[in-house]
């Protein structure tokens, strides 16, 4: 054989084995969620990327009725945000009282500082509506987002979450593959 083949088959080898590794590792979808987040004007797409299983994205606030700081702890899990946690705080008083989950909606409504734990409230899509005191942040894995920046007063920012897709996609199949040998966001 000459040296040509035996480079050829090689490389023939190598590619079959890294396409078999590749498919043995895409079920590694299964834990990823992917998260879009779009300028709603014009359709600027400000953030996409997958999650891991658990990945903590943290939005901060300031309610405009109440000035109170608000924290919403969401976990990424199976294609959708999941909230796990809601703090209404006074930035000059002492730390929030701990309350009941099932007191949450109430308490969205009716003022005053509160923490609550132990949620599991799913989110697949949000707009949120950027104002003048508002001054609404995202942390996902160590990024802050300032999305009165993103979008400008009077502006929205659209969320949406779902299962990450290999196919159709080559921007979604490039991050997974970068998630997938290391580059973790």
């Amino acid at each position: 054989m000459g040296r040509r083949t035996v480079l050829g088959l090689s490389a023939a080898v190598l590619l079959l084995f890294s396409a078999l590794w590749l498919c043995s590792r895409a079920s590694g979808l299964q834990g990823l969620t992917w998260l879009e987040l779009t300028e709603a004007g014009s359709g600027r797409l400000i953030f996409a990327g997958p999650l891991e299983h658990d990945r903590k994205i943290v939005l901060t606030w300031k309610n405009s009725l109440f000035g109170l700081m608000v924290t919403e702890v969401f976990a990424a899990r199976q294609g959708r945000l999941e909230l796990t946690e809601v703090t209404f705080a006074d930035p000059h008083g002492p730390p929030p009282p701990v309350v009941r989950a099932e007191d949450l909606d109430d308490l969205y409504h009716t003022g005053g500082p509160f923490h609550v734990e132990g949620l599991s409230r799913p989110l697949t899509h949000a707009v949120f509506r950027i104002g003048e005191i508002g001054d609404p942040r995202l942390t996902i894995g160590g990024r802050l987002l300032h999305l009165k920046q993103e979008a400008g007063f009077g502006g929205a920012v659209v969320l949406d979450v779902r299962r990450p897709r290999l196919k159709g996609s080559f921007a979604e199949a490039w991050a997974f593959f970068q998630n997938l040998l290391g580059r973790k966001l």
